[in-house]
């Protein structure tokens, strides 16, 4: 029983640790598909820029 509790404490620990890394895992991604997003739409107007002049 005692073996029991120590691992369903365990499971809940990890679960409570592996909540926010995993927010902070998703939100990193995010901010890097937005920073790559807007590369590629600054590269794309410079190249339509350089094309014209």
């Amino acid at each position: 029983m005692g073996r029991f509790l120590l691992i369903a404490g365990a499971v809940l620990v990890a679960l409570f640790l592996l909540g926010p890394i995993i927010g902070l895992i998703t939100s990193l991604l995010k901010w890097v598909l937005i920073l790559g997003l807007i590369a590629l739409a600054v590269a794309a107007v410079v190249k339509l820029t350089r094309d014209h002049v």
